[in-house]
């Protein structure tokens, strides 16, 4: 898989791209990942991006001409271009499983008070992910990029990601190591006992009781 993230902040990314599961990736090469400074596609001779908007109002707007070149200079009939706004569409589990199978993402980094109307024309889908506002849209992207690598055969184990929270519209149940007893807070005795049968029930019980507390909505889907 290859991802293109256009940010006119590139050394947002340097630390999320040098470290944990991410770096591995990239050193084995399951996913090429490449940063672009929107600010070098612009005609502008100061390098500007953003300018004013049209009928007033607060903060500066990104200009569309520098997203467009990047992006034309970028996209392939393979690529999938997506916006980072908290207008879109809500980001789910379902949603990361999606986007690993696909071969090239063009993720689209927004920032101060928005983007130019016309380069929504540019996206195939517009993601958020929460109903809050960023600053702009570095964060989001590597929230995107992260759960969707982690998902690449052969990055981390199957195993690893299927029992995952929001799999199956359940939250993960709970999970515990060394010492069996610490601070008077006990493992429970049949994660202990080897029996395996007891031990699935016993977490299949945990997820549900969990995901019925914290999250009923998602049971409701089930």
């Amino acid at each position: 898989m290859k991802i293109d993230i256009l940010t006119i902040f590139p050394n947002m990314f340097d630390g999320f791209l040098s470290e944990s599961i991410i770096k591995r990736a990239i050193d084995k090469g399951f996913v090429e990942i490449n940063v672009h400074d929107i600010r070098s596609y612009s005609t502008d001779k100061h390098k500007r991006v953003d300018d004013y908007g049209f009928g007033g109002g607060q903060g500066m707007v990104l200009m569309p001409q520098p997203i467009f070149d990047a992006v034309d200079d970028i996209r392939t009939d393979e690529s999938k271009v997506i916006l980072m706004t908290p207008q879109g569409e809500p980001y789910k589990q379902a949603k990361a499983y999606d986007l690993s199978k696909e071969k090239h993402l063009i993720l689209i980094c927004g920032h101060y008070e928005g983007f130019d109307e016309r380069i929504r024309t540019l996206a195939d889908m517009e993601i958020s992910i929460g109903d809050y506002v960023l600053t702009g849209g570095e964060l989001a992207s590597m929230v995107i990029t992260d759960s969707v690598v982690r998902l690449i055969d052969g990055v981390i184990t199957s195993d690893s990601h299927i029992k995952d929270s929001f799999n199956d519209n359940l939250l993960d149940y709970p999970v515990y190591t060394k010492p069996v007893n610490f601070r008077g807070m006990e493992v429970p005795a049949v994660l202990l006992s080897g029996h395996h049968k007891n031990i699935e029930e016993f977490r299949k019980n945990e997820s549900l009781k969990r995901t019925k507390e914290r999250r009923p909505d998602l049971l409701e889907k089930r």
